[in-house]
């Protein structure tokens, strides 16, 4: 019988290479002649552009090239709409400004010159005349009434206004025997990836052939763009992203403004060009995330049932919207989450203002959704007496219900039917794990001891692996090697692993003989992408799907050579051998080679020489996972600070290909999330100005920050594909905010605290705390 390693904690194959420094990123490109380019970045919110002399810039030793926007021809006008939706009223960026800013950060001009360094002298030397506007900053002020506006031609600031209802909201509130009403809000962050992002390319005039290294995320559709931009054929575009230092969603935008700058001018010059971003031009020039204001009302009754839930909330799309409406209406879609809400009201305002544009970031409207919701289960429980955990209880659905049909329709523009789960075990497991049971006494003992110590809970439901579709070919080399090429981008999932174990458990082979190409357009052309923790449930499939038929292939060829049935065969130790007389075999290499055949004809059933297949995977629509986060913390009440004391994750991604990968994915999800809860928060100014736009001031958290973190499984396989997966990319992130603000209620209930945004910070705590300290001396 062979060995299975599908659902195996096997080691990763990338490891030893990426931990050796053997890696290779976009900046270890280096090419004979390559030049370096330099951006020139409005420092005004909002201006017209009155003039540009860039005389003294083109006339510096060194300089071969400086660029406005009036220097691009027919790449002069707005950057592609990316997802397009008929509630959008799309801008989209230049490449470079036109004529006006929209904020700090906006390309203005491109020099070219021999080095980085004398490319940032030119950028000094170039003259720009701006005339200051109004800057749009606030986002409740840029709806009002008489504000200023960005677009004219558009005569307000609203990108779109977009209603979803299931039910009949109003006559159920109406009717509700209890109702509450809250404000809920999530500020903007930024991905912050240990690698920045970064362009290399080279075009080659004779054979009128283009590269683009590029760090993207989505490698085939800059290909498709590049190509139909720059007048080339698709096949003499090749873009490759090779290892990337993190990705997180701001990397899978199609197209920023120098992923077309830096071909262009490799094209024009005839010499290789690289541009590599640094940390502050990420703070303002790669897409940010996550801030929305969310006014909510809910209806329930005596148990805690919800009747009635309506959001109306504010989305901050920044200066563009090249991205569409994903963010918000993946926030509208994901707030009901595991519960049954008969009549549920989402409203949305996407609104454009004078800061950086926004586009989908780890978790892409998740968090934002799991935080309305699980406060208004804290609320509903805090108002009626009831046990938080009760209130869930009594709303989730119900394992025998699957699939649910929620009634809203998801960023894929299919209806959002949840396929499979087991909310009840979810929670169980969670709990158990953190000893809710024994907690009361717990509390005692640490507010006995002077100590506040709460512990929060959180319950989510992650939309994942949605299509259109990806693909993959898998090959048997004549040495019995396997190689893998898939079109998705890799950036720290370990498709090589996971993706290995896959084709091996059908190829009988170890998965440490697979090698897995990612994200090259020379090797695999078509697919979509890595992001909406799709890789592993789409492309995943795909390597499946064109491993079942390399399998099918091997018994074929194996069965003339062995002179036996193919259904009298199996695969096994990089071997095809007779069932039940194993001294009969030939190795999988020998079939690769008789696949091959030098002479005479090939038989129709192989579908071709060779032993290799393609295979695809379109999902009829997305996946949709579980899980629940449990955490004890301490506040110091004197200082703010908090401390994790237990961290505790049951998840639920259907059946699980690799525990060990799935828990990175996890830990790494929970660390950015414990970030954007006590630590990273972009601060404007009223001007647009960007106050924090370095490591100084924008914190990240680091290893003594976050707690080691529990987890545990629960397996419910989705019937939408033939491996059963979900996906897992985003479940660490989503309910920590809600999570955060739960523990810390708890721990500071004797003072009454509530937090209804994220991210708040040690000095915000402190001082509400003292507020609380002196209204109780006030009572007295």
């Amino acid at each position: 019988m062979a060995t299975r390693h599908f659902g195996q904690p096997v080691r990763r194959n990338e490891d030893p290479r990426l931990l050796t420094g053997r890696g290779t990123y976009v900046d270890d490109v280096h090419l004979p002649g390559m030049l370096h380019a330099a951006v020139l970045r409005s420092p005004h919110a909002h201006a017209r552009i009155r003039r540009i002399d860039t005389r003294r810039a083109q006339a510096l030793p060194g300089v071969h090239l400086v660029w406005t926007n009036q220097d691009l021809g027919p790449l002069a006008g707005p950057l592609p709409l990316l997802i397009p939706h008929p509630a959008l009223r799309a801008k989209t960026q230049y490449a470079l400004a036109p004529g006006i800013v929209r904020h700090v950060g906006e390309p203005v001009a491109l020099v070219v010159a021999e080095s980085r360094y004398l490319a940032e002298d030119a950028l000094e030397l170039i003259e720009v005349e701006y005339e200051p506007l109004p800057a749009v900053v606030d986002l409740e002020e840029a709806v009002r009434p008489g504000a200023p506006v960005i677009y004219p031609d558009l005569g307000d600031n609203i990108a779109a206004h977009y209603v979803q209802e299931v039910g009949n909201f109003q006559e159920a509130i109406r009717q509700a025997p209890h109702v509450l009403r809250a404000r809920f809000s999530l500020e903007r962050g930024a991905a912050s990836p240990l690698e920045t992002r970064g362009v290399v390319a080279r075009f080659d005039p004779q054979d009128g052939s283009l590269t683009v290294w590029d760090s993207t995320q989505a490698p085939i559709p800059i290909r498709n763009g590049l190509a139909e931009m720059l007048g080339l054929p698709q096949q003499r575009v090749r873009v490759v992203a090779p290892d990337v230092g993190g990705g997180f969603g701001p990397k899978v935008m199609m197209f920023y403004p120098e992923e077309v700058l830096i071909p262009l001018a490799a094209m024009r010059l005839g010499r290789p060009v690289k541009w590599i971003e640094d940390r502050k031009e990420h703070f303002v020039a790669t897409n940010h995330e996550r801030l929305q204001i969310h006014d909510v009302e809910v209806g329930f009754d005596d148990e805690g049932r919800v009747l009635a839930l309506q959001t109306v909330f504010l989305h901050d799309c920044g200066a563009f919207a090249a991205y569409g409406l994903i963010i918000p209406i993946v926030a509208e879609c994901t707030l009901p989450g595991p519960y049954k809400i008969p009549n549920y009201r989402a409203e949305f305002k996407a609104v454009y203002t004078n800061k950086t544009q926004t586009s989908p970031y780890r978790g892409a409207g998740r968090p934002h959704g799991v935080f309305v919701m699980e406060r208004v289960i804290k609320r509903i429980a805090e108002h009626l007496g009831l046990d938080p955990n009760e209130v869930r209880r009594r709303n989730f659905i119900q394992p025998g219900e699957f699939p649910y049909d929620v009634g809203l329709i998801y960023q894929d523009n299919a209806p959002l039917v949840y396929d499979s789960g087991n909310y009840p075990a979810v929670l169980e497991k969670c709990l158990e794990m953190i000893g809710y049971d024994r907690w009361p006494e717990v509390r005692e003992q640490y507010r006995a001891e002077g100590r506040y110590v709460g512990l929060g809970v959180a319950f989510y439901v992650e939309g994942t692996g949605i299509g259109p579709y990806e693909g993959a070919r898998v090959t048997v080399e004549p040495t019995g090697k396997v190689f893998v090429a898939t079109g998705v981008g890799t950036q720290g999932q370990s498709h090589a692993t996971t993706f290995a174990q896959i084709v091996a458990d059908q190829l009988g082979v170890d998965p440490a003989d697979v090698t897995v190409v990612t994200g090259d357009t020379a090797l695999f052309g078509w697919g979509t992408g890595t992001f909406a923790s799709r890789g592993a449930v789409v492309a995943g499939n795909a390597c499946y799907n064109a491993a079942v038929k390399v399998r099918e292939k091997a018994l074929q060829v194996a069965a003339g050579l062995l002179e036996a049935r193919p259904e009298d065969l199996e695969l096994a130790g990089g071997m095809v051998r007779v069932k039940g007389a194993p001294q009969r075999a030939v190795s999988l290499g020998q079939v690769a080679r008789a696949a091959n055949p030098l002479r005479g004809t090939i038989p129709e059933e192989w579908e071709g020489p060779g032993l290799e297949a393609s295979g695809y995977f379109a999902p009829p629509r997305g996946t949709f996972a579980a899980g629940c986060h449990a955490a004890i913390v301490e506040v110091d009440p004197e200082t703010g600070m908090v401390r994790f004391l237990r961290y505790v994750v049951v998840h639920d991604c259907g059946r699980v290909i690799n525990p060990l990968v799935l828990d990175g994915q996890i830990h790494g999800g929970v660390a950015q999330g414990i970030g954007g809860c006590f630590y990273e928060r972009l601060v404007y100014d009223e001007h647009g100005q960007l106050l924090n736009a370095s490591f100084m001031d924008y914190l990240l958290p680091t290893a003594t920050e976050i707690p080691p973190i529990e987890t545990a499984h629960i397996e419910t396989p989705s019937p939408l594909n033939p491996l059963g997966i979900k996906g897992a990319g985003e479940a660490g992130v989503i309910p920590v905010p809600a999570l955060f603000a739960d523990a810390i209620e708890d721990a500071l209930a004797p003072f009454g605290i509530r937090i209804d945004h994220m991210p708040i910070d040690p000095n915000w705590l402190a001082e509400r705390i003292r507020e609380a300290r002196a209204r109780v001396q006030e009572a007295r």
